[in-house]
């Protein structure tokens, strides 16, 4: 059997080392295909793989079409939008992810940001600190169950709202459940956005939302761009002088958003949540322990295209 590591963006070394290792001692061999120019070449390389490994990789129709093998693919990380579900299941291909081995990572990426914002975006000028302001979880999953954590040891007062997550789940956390995302936004100085890019959440995050932060507001996107309404997302800002927002995805617009309002919207380079070498490790080795579990015991625990 051939287990495909396929990575634009490669993992590191040790990562690398150690999802060979865990393929060797099931007798699969491991393929690499890193820094590739297009999807031409994951096409090609995945011809007679048996399993597949990506991290934010396109794996569309088109790649499913070529992989004649391909048994299990499964997406290093949370996020599995880069994932053509339809398309593997339609091919019998069972799509996983990895939730919760980036999830400290990304979690301290968006403290992080919020201190960013706090002190405006570390330029001199009088800032301001995170004890004592609301912060808002948005979807109390992995991550959004640290970044209530770290936010708390910041000595700010946690507030969630996650329909699928109880009010005594939050509780026992010592955080507030907001019975809306209304109340929720309405409430807290700073929130945190985790919900998925989904059908329903796509473009959800707009104008009747942010303007009802309060003074100073400041909204922090490291989830997905699609679930930020852009052109009212724009409008809330100009409207509201205080408003500030921080993604590490950046906007489709962010060059117009950026050059109307400064120092008010940050967007990271390039996604970067992810990027510790912690969390680069733990994925890969996870998903190569995913697929192992898989081809030998039927083990379809992280299926994601159920």
């Amino acid at each position: 059997m051939k287990a495909l590591l396929a990575t634009e963006k490669p993992f590191a070394k040790t990562a690398v080392e150690g999802i060979r290792k865990i393929f060797e001692a099931a007798g699969i061999e491991t393929v690499l295909l890193e820094k590739y120019s297009g999807a031409g070449e994951l096409t090609a390389a995945v011809a007679n793989a048996d399993a597949l490994i990506v991290r934010s990789d396109k794996v569309t129709k088109e790649v499913i079409a070529a992989a004649k093998n391909l048994k299990v693919v499964v997406r290093a990380g949370a996020g599995y939008d880069n994932l053509d579900l339809a398309a593997c299941t339609a091919k019998n291909i069972v799509a996983m992810n990895t939730p919760g081995q980036n999830s400290n990572a990304v979690a301290e990426l968006a403290l992080g940001m919020m201190v960013f914002m706090a002190r405006n975006l570390f330029t001199p000028g009088t800032g301001a600190e995170l004890k004592g302001k609301k912060a808002g979880i948005h979807a109390y999953g992995n991550v959004g169950r640290l970044v209530a954590k770290l936010a708390q040891g910041f000595g700010m007062e946690v507030y969630a709202f996650d329909p699928f997550v109880s009010k005594d789940a939050m509780e026992k956390d010592g955080v507030k459940a907001a019975s809306s995302a209304e109340e929720l936004y309405s409430t807290c100085h700073y929130v945190s956005l985790h919900i998925p890019a989904t059908e329903q959440t796509k473009k959800s995050i707009g104008y009747s939302l942010l303007s009802k932060m309060p003074k100073g507001g400041c909204l922090v996107n490291t989830a997905r761009k699609e679930v930020i309404h852009e052109e009212e997302l724009a409008k809330a800002l100009e409207e509201r002088p205080d408003l500030k927002y921080i993604t590490d995805v950046a906007a489709d617009s962010h060059a117009a958003l950026s050059a109307k309002f400064g120092t008010r919207v940050f967007a990271t380079p390039k996604k970067m949540g992810a990027e510790t070498a912690e969390a680069n490790i733990n994925a890969g080795l996870a998903a190569a322990s995913q697929i192992v579990a898989f081809l030998k015991t039927g083990d379809k625990r992280f299926q994601v295209n159920k």
